[in-house]
């Protein structure tokens, strides 16, 4: 890489000096005595002062460039040699008066893309006077010889790559382990059994670029800088824009092709899903629960009127119709849960109720009917990941993990249980209680723990797809985000109105960014999860909202069910203008319109 203005090897090391854009000239003008410029002025200097040039024009002194101006010209400089437009990188540079990377790294860059590897070797010791940290040079001088040892080997050259493990790795005394791992190298009968065994693009640019990156991360930004070390600042200053968009629900692509860079990131509310795509009527009482299947496809109601309904969501159209109706649960139906497989949706009913219900929903019917005594309350479930097991209790001190046909595994006395969840690790289950309170409880080992602490009752709780926070509808206080691993309290989430009705909240959106929950105004209240203040209050209910459910596979299609006997299904707005749907950043979103 030739760059204008390479200061010699034994000039003064002083970072100052290696940067600074020596008499740099502004406002596109040449630092060159004599240079010509494209608009056929010519720029002079005499010692640093400015003279006329032809047209007997004072030219404009020259100002020194400062350090951020010069780390842009620098980002500037590698991304246009990274272009290849190597012409324009040399006159950037000699117009400005900086330099793209020190003189010595410009060798040793040279001499690792040639494969020159006592070269390289060679600039190490040059190098070393830069860095930071001195003691690095034994890992960048490992990195060199690992590759000189792999492209050996690939040669056929057997004798020399084992003279360079035993003559030049080996005493180094650094990454023994990796040592060993490189001479079971030796075995590898073919070229293409090497690059599969150590994972090697092999000999050439592709596998020696790399190698450069690697090295750089041990050398001063000043010496050599990060590589594409523009792309990497913009697409810092993208993802940053999106975090802070309060109604970005889509997953883009995070390369920089999908994105303006003109405009700042900005979605529309009217992307997000605030706007009612249909109600669903069927139920004849109040709704008390719904849930959406893991894999997004189908959508099971609740209600009062002792009917399960199951509908099937088009993922095209995201529009839900009536799949099938599950009845006879005479005391009502208050909460559901789907299986893993989304095969069985268990049915649990209010406070009176000792039965559970567990449908195939592949079949329609019905594969069990647990009660253990007419005296339990059975008033909520949660399904063991491995989808063979799962856990019941209810007010009155149940507690119990059955299998598929209901028989009684374990049981675990005295735990008045309101709400239940089973983490991914498979043994531990997190129930609330009636002491305000979470609990952990592992089956396997009968221990159990404090997790959380309420000063009130807490209502319902759920937990992200993570298993790191948990999400808490507390009576009279609204909704709680904790932090299940430090077990603290993040964030309390204003506007709701939560009193000692069991109201069930939940994560949604894209990345789970979202926190929608039901209210008893009537109101579906939607927080961004890092903002306590809403960011939508969906009306359209008539009376309390008992639980919301966002769909997992598509971030923009939410449910509520609500006292009213319906059911909403809300998604964006039915139509977009351009810049709407383009959302300021190239990309559409798809739209479904409302027939109902």
């Amino acid at each position: 890489m030739n760059c204008g203005n390479m200061q010699a090897n034994g000039e003064e090391q002083d970072r100052d000096s290696e940067l600074s854009c020596r008499n740099g000239a502004q406002n596109g003008e040449s630092s060159s005595v004599g240079a010509a410029h494209s608009n056929g002025l010519l720029s002079v200097t005499n010692n640093g002062n400015a003279v006329s040039n032809n047209n007997g024009v004072p030219a404009q002194p020259k100002k020194r460039l400062s350090q951020s101006e010069e780390d842009v010209i620098r980002l500037i400089g590698q991304h246009l040699n990274d272009l290849g437009l190597n012409q324009t990188v040399d006159l950037l540079m000699q117009e400005s008066g900086c330099r793209l990377e020190h003189p010595s790294a410009t060798k040793f860059r040279n001499h690792v893309i040639e494969g020159e590897w006592d070269k390289a070797e060679s600039d190490l010791n040059e190098l070393k006077a830069l860095m930071h940290s001195p003691s690095a040079i034994v890992r960048m001088k490992f990195l060199l010889l690992q590759q000189k040892y792999l492209e050996y080997l690939e040669d056929g050259k057997v004798l020399e790559a084992l003279q360079v493990l035993r003559a030049e790795l080996t005493p180094l005394k650094y990454n023994t382990e990796r040592i060993h791992i490189l001479s079971g190298y030796l075995m590898c009968s073919h070229a293409d059994d090497l690059r599969a065994k150590a994972e090697w693009e092999g000999k050439g640019t592709v596998s020696r670029t790399k190698l450069l990156d690697k090295l750089q991360t041990y050398l001063p930004p000043s010496v050599m800088l990060p590589p594409r070390r523009l792309q990497t600042l913009l697409k810092q200053a993208v993802e940053l824009q999106r975090e802070r968009c309060l109604y970005h629900n889509t997953k883009l692509d995070s390369g920089l092709d999908t994105v303006s860079l003109l405009l700042d990131h900005a979605c529309s509310r009217k992307q997000f899903p605030c706007y009612t795509q249909q109600i669903l009527t069927e139920h004849c009482n109040e709704v008390w629960f719904c849930k959406f299947s893991n894999n997004g496809t189908k959508l099971a109601t609740g209600s009062k009127d002792t009917t399960v309904i199951v509908w099937q969501v088009d993922m095209e159209t995201q529009q839900l119709k009536l799949m099938k109706t599950l009845e006879g649960h005479a005391y009502g139906v208050s909460y559901l849960a789907w299986s893993p497989d989304d095969t069985y949706l268990i049915a649990c009913g209010p406070d009176d109720c000792s039965e559970l219900w567990l449908w195939n929903i592949q079949t329609g019917e019905l594969r069990t009917k647990m009660s253990q005594s007419h005296e339990d309350s059975l008033t909520s479930v949660a399904w063991n990941p491995d989808g063979k097991r799962f856990v019941t209790g209810g007010q009155r001190g149940q507690f119990y993990q059955c299998d598929l046909d209901g028989n009684l595994l374990d049981s675990w006395e005295g735990v008045r249980v309101q709400c239940l969840w089973c983490l991914t690790d498979g043994r531990t289950v997190l129930a609330s209680d009636t002491h305000q309170r979470i609990r952990g409880y592992n089956f396997e080992d009968l221990t159990d723990r404090n997790i959380v602490q309420e000063d009130h009752p807490i209502m319902s709780f759920t937990v992200s797809k993570n298993g790191r926070l948990a999400l808490l509808n507390v009576a009279t206080q609204g909704v709680h985000l904790w932090d299940l691993q430090d077990r603290v309290l993040v964030r309390k989430y204003q506007g709701v109105t939560q009193g000692f009705y069991t109201i069930h909240s939940c994560f949604g959106g894209h990345n789970e960014d979202f926190i929608a929950s039901g209210s008893e105004d009537h109101k579906v209240y939607i927080w961004h999860r890092r903002s306590e203040l809403p960011i939508a209050e969906l009306t359209g209910h008539t009376r309390t909202v008992n639980c919301v459910s966002w769909n997992p596979v598509l971030p923009g299609l939410l449910a509520s069910a609500s006292d009213d006997g319906t059911v909403r299904i809300w998604g964006p707005a039915p139509f977009l203008d351009v810049q709407d749907a383009e959302g300021l950043n190239g990309m559409y979103i798809k739209i479904s319109v409302c027939n109902c």
